[in-house]
């Protein structure tokens, strides 16, 4: 059955191939042990709305690193959220930084933790999720970056060599993995950084914007004697890592209990290593790995015929799938002026479908690097890819979803659930169909019901 919009019928299709009423056979059951926060679908699970759908995620990083003190986000405007939803984007990741919360120890600046719920309460005013980030860089300021405060660092006296064209080389000095290693064995560095996180949780868990927490952007650890990186990844991945994510989980669930908790592996797994991180022992964890092509991150050319993507995919499922996790994939971009970036982005949402209900480009800003805008405001061409149709709730079981930018195409197939409700919602931006679409529908007897320029919702019953 052919369902037309409103527009010329010369409008470019979106297809939508949804299950709507199935045989009796093909409907999935309903599961007593189902947790009522997930979908599982196969190998991959989905963060569930309270009506039961199955829901995806698209947005951006939000990060203010220069701006510090009294100034604390003042390059992040009301603005940035209204045109991130105005492209049809649900999910904005906002990094915050621990030095400007505490600068001394025990005291935390109210007027921070405002400025947060201040882009909390904008995020909700149009209709975005919010994963609040614990952002690090380098350890943090006594470094020469951003993140853990000067108070909660002991280098042990080591030196500190900055290398300003290298600065990820920075976290293999000895000076900053010292660091790292105390924050994670001192007994009132933990305790601090626990208490922290308290907070945060306590003046904005419950904020209706607020999806949950990034516990720590980036992880990073001390070597032992003889350890090389994938090594030393694995040992700590397994124990410290583990620990602290527990730890830090178990810290927020004393004044939260509803919201998220994104526990992240090393960078490690950027270059096909799959996570020995243990099990987390949270009802609300989520797995947010970033996703970066190495070879960019230096300066080349994305390689489509390089193995990146297919080594990053084999190493990246088997521990949300053990796990039941949710994947968000907290960060991920390139540069979109090489010769390849078209094919870079394309390539890289295709692959997100295949393994993930969500991400967040790095980042949402104006200017060069992997800024989304350029210096007008206007979206840079190739970082328009990203302004895609996607199914951000899905009345069902999601089977397979994909987005074919050649013929502006959206597919989505998916299984209806007895005990889902609610219409299947799926945002079509005005960018990519600025002269209209068609939605085709096969299935039974199901009927678009059309709810304005952005979002096509679908009964899952007749």
């Amino acid at each position: 059955m052919r369902l037309t919009s409103r527009v010329a019928p010369a409008a470019l299709a979106v297809v939508a191939l949804l299950l709507g009423v199935l045989p009796a056979q093909a409907q999935a059951a309903p599961d007593p042990d189902r947790d009522p926060d997930r979908v599982t679908v196969g190998d991959r699970t989905f963060i569930a709305d309270g009506q039961g759908r199955a829901l995806q995620w698209r947005g951006f990083n939000l990060a203010d690193k220069s701006s510090r003190g009294t100034n604390a986000f003042a390059d992040i405007h009301e603005s940035d959220l209204k045109d991130m939803a105005a492209r049809g984007f649900n999910l904005a990741r906002l990094a915050f930084f621990w030095d400007d919360l505490e600068p001394t120890p025990g005291h935390y600046d109210r007027g921070y933790l405002t400025k947060m719920r201040r882009v909390l309460d904008w995020a909700n005013r149009y209709h975005i999720k919010v994963i609040l980030d614990a952002h690090q860089d380098v350890y943090g300021p006594h470094f020469g970056s951003r993140g853990v405060p000067d108070w909660a660092t002991r280098d042990e006296g080591l030196p500190f060599w900055p290398i300003p064209d290298d600065w990820f080389s920075e976290y293999f000095e000895p000076s900053v993995q010292t660091a790292f290693d105390h924050l994670y064995k001192d007994a009132d560095l933990r305790a601090a950084h626990a208490r922290m996180w308290m907070t945060v949780a306590s003046a904005l868990g419950r904020h209706p914007a607020l999806l949950g927490y990034d516990l720590m952007n980036e992880p990073f650890a001390k070597f032992l004697e003889g350890e090389d990186l994938p090594a030393a990844a694995a040992r700590f991945e397994a124990t410290e890592l583990t620990e602290l994510w527990n730890r830090l989980a178990q810290a927020i669930r004393l004044v939260d209990h509803r919201s998220w908790v994104f526990v992240e592996p090393t960078v490690i797994v950027g270059v096909g290593v799959p996570t020995q991180m243990g099990h987390i022992d949270d009802p609300h964890a989520g797995y947010a790995p970033h996703f970066y092509e190495t070879a960019m991150e230096t300066g080349a050319d994305y390689d489509p015929n390089g193995t990146f993507i297919p080594a990053y995919e084999a190493a990246i499922g088997d521990y949300p799938t053990r796990n039941r996790m949710p994947v968000i994939v907290g960060e991920w971009g390139g540069n979109p002026y090489v010769p390849h970036a078209s094919q870079f982005v394309t390539d890289m949402t295709a692959s997100l479908d295949r393994f993930s209900s969500g991400w967040t480009w790095w980042q949402w800003c104006r200017g060069g690097g992997y800024c989304f805008l350029d210096q007008t405001g206007a979206a840079k061409p190739n970082a328009q890819l990203l302004v895609q149709p996607y199914a951000r709730a899905v009345a069902g079981d999601p089977l397979k979803y994909a987005y074919d930018p050649a013929t502006r195409t959206y597919t989505l197939t998916f299984r209806t659930r007895d005990n889902a409700e609610g219409p299947t919602r799926i945002t079509v931006p005005r960018d990519t169909y600025p002269g209209g679409y068609r939605v085709d529908i096969q299935g039974n007897t199901a009927r678009p019901v059309w709810a304005g320029p952005r979002a096509t919702r679908w009964p899952t019953r007749a």
